[in-house]
């Protein structure tokens, strides 16, 4: 009797017979819905407060700017010690810090002067819970399967992006900002507590030793910049991080100047981002591999700064939530696959340190181009300022088209 034709199920549903890949994954579900929701909440009180694209970008660097100065301390720090351990104190902070902002918020007590303490606070929190996201996520799976549980984290944070803004679109002018930033909270308390009931993973138990900090980051700076791929990523996604990412949190100040659509048109916009970040996280997570994301990397690049031309160049609300859904599908195309090219080429003792160079790059380095920008805006528009931005990224990535065969070869060649 021939033997039954078993077909090994696709990675994108093995992975999830992963106790903890699948518990992180239900935990992080709610506190990254709510924690779009506080975003939108965060960037509409500014507005309210202010009325200044100058202040927009402030309080976008005031978020931002602490992963840019610890991100690589950061990641030292989750090289020494259980990453899911800091997962837990960080959640149980953001919990802390989301709480306060509902309370003051319904007590009549917030300013933007205090709206920027609280956004500096929180920016240092997601500056350790970042690098410890980032080096948890490949040990809850088997070494195969990085690529797609990175690109589900993915999928699911950028599902977020689409589900949280529209909720908030629905919160907000109901329950004020209040009920966003009380959704966070909750959102934060399950997760937290979900964090718990999860085991420590076996790569854990070996976690690099190092009498010094600041050699270890130099150490992975070596590293990366002696590295044929991981390099020049990590230069295309710092051109898209400075000359595009800025363009999110800028978005209050499109649909307050440009559309004339208030929260809900900021909602909408940021949600056509997360729809078309969650489709292009999809993609990735189904593509199972890391054959072929070197150039797609390069197209997401392209496309990102093609759609931000796009974007700016329309006041027509509809035309300018399609650019910004490319735009969310070409950013995460790019960040996703650098992501899952550098996971897989990093050995394990360096990943915190490595993806923390990423987180800084991601985050942190959108924080200067959106104060930059925030105050060019004030002389030359928003328009300008983004057109010129769109076309800056795409000079940069014409500057690396000579290392495309390299990177493939060294990103890809094992996978």
């Amino acid at each position: 009797m021939a033997a039954p034709d078993l077909k090994p199920r696709p990675r994108v549903l093995s992975v999830w017979g992963h106790r903890n890949f699948t518990i992180f994954m239900v935990g992080l579900t709610p506190a990254a819905i709510s924690s779009w929701m506080q975003r939108v909440g965060v960037g509409w009180l500014t507005w309210e407060l202010t009325g200044s694209t100058v202040w927009l970008g402030i309080i976008a660097a005031a978020d931002l700017v602490p992963i840019l100065l610890l991100s690589p301390l950061a990641g030292a720090v989750t090289d020494r010690m259980s990453s899911l351990r800091l997962i837990r104190v960080t959640q149980w902070m953001q919990f802390i810090h989301a709480a306060a902002l509902a309370a003051l918020t319904y007590a009549g007590l917030m300013s933007v002067t205090l709206l920027l303490a609280l956004t500096l606070a929180l920016g240092v929190v997601h500056a350790f819970s970042t690098a410890a996201r980032h080096a948890f996520v490949p040990l809850t799976v088997p070494r195969s399967e990085v690529p797609t549980a990175v690109s589900l984290d993915s999928a699911f944070f950028q599902a977020s992006r689409f589900i949280g803004p529209a909720i908030a679109a629905l919160v907000i002018p109901v329950w004020g900002v209040f009920g966003a930033f009380l959704a966070h909270a909750i959102g934060t308390f399950v997760f937290a507590g979900l964090m718990h009931m999860m085991t420590e993973p076996s790569g854990e138990a070996l976690r690099h030793r190092s009498r010094k900090l600041l050699g270890d980051v130099k150490e992975a700076y070596s590293y990366v910049r002696s590295h044929a791929g991981i390099w020049p990523l990590m230069i295309m996604l710092a051109a898209a991080s400075v000359c595009v990412r800025p363009l999110q949190d800028m978005l209050p100040g499109f649909a307050g100047e440009v559309y004339g659509s208030g929260a809900s048109g900021l909602a909408w916009l940021t949600s056509a981002m997360g729809v078309g970040a969650m489709v292009s996280a999809a993609w990735v997570a189904v593509h199972g591999r890391t054959s072929g994301l070197t150039n797609v990397c390069f197209i997401g690049t392209a496309l990102s700064s093609v759609s931000l031309i796009g974007l700016v160049a329309t006041d027509w609300f509809p035309l300018g939530l399609a650019f910004a859904a490319v735009s969310g599908y070409a950013l995460n195309n790019l960040s996703t696959s650098v992501q899952a090219l550098v996971q897989t080429s990093v050995e394990d003792q360096l990943r915190g340190r490595v993806m923390s160079l990423y987180t800084l790059i991601y985050r942190g380095l959108p924080a200067a181009g959106a104060l930059v920008f925030g105050v060019a805006a004030e002389f030359i528009g928003l328009r300008w300022t983004f057109a010129l931005a769109g076309v800056a990224c795409f000079v940069a990535l014409a500057a690396l088209a000579s290392q495309r065969a390299a990177m493939i070869a060294s990103l890809e060649r094992r996978h």
